[in-house]
């Protein structure tokens, strides 16, 4: 059943307002997955809060008319599902993901803030760890200094207590009277 002109433009201007949000957008072919599959990507997207979605490729086209991922629309042919996301690596993350399980699932392109993209591209792009994961790696190399002085203080209160007279020890851990 085709969708009336009121629909279609509902259509366009909810993907529209997702995209103007937008850092990343994939362009994948899902021919030949069955639907068990897709409503496992589904899922697996909506818990990455990445948008996703089968659209006719004029609507999607028109949707990103304008903006920064206007040269994807060369891209838009074929059975498509589109994954778009305001992180920009959850979109190609999710979708290379399941491309690895599933063959059927071909990445046709993607486009990173404006910049097109290969098949190549987006597999680079989703194997840069996620936003949180970089910040603790950040963190962790901030915090090796610090927790490095702080060892070598204990291991310098620690060899000065070995070296000291048994008598002083001996005093320390006596309780006074």
């Amino acid at each position: 059943m085709g969708l009336n002109l009121n629909d279609k433009k509902a259509v366009v201007a909810e993907v529209s307002a997702k995209v103007a949000t937008a850092q990343t957008i994939v362009v994948a072919e899902y021919r030949g997955i069955q639907v068990a599959h897709l409503t496992q990507l589904r899922a697996k997207a909506r818990a990455q809060g990445v948008y996703l979605r089968v659209l006719k490729n004029t609507l999607a086209r028109r949707s990103v008319e304008g903006t920064q991922f206007a040269a994807l629309a060369d891209s838009m042919t074929g059975p498509l599902i589109y994954s778009i996301s305001d992180d920009a690596v959850a979109a190609a993350k999710v979708v290379a993901d399941f491309a690895k399980t599933n063959d059927k699932l071909v990445i046709t392109a993607g486009n990173y803030a404006g910049k097109q993209l290969d098949k190549a591209a987006v597999a680079a792009l989703a194997s840069i760890p996620s936003r949180e994961v970089l910040i603790s790696q950040l963190l962790g190399v901030m915090l090796a200094p610090v927790s490095g002085f702080a060892r070598g203080l204990a291991a310098l209160a620690a060899k000065k207590s070995e070296g000291a007279p048994a008598a002083e020890v001996a005093a320390e851990e006596a309780p006074a009277a």
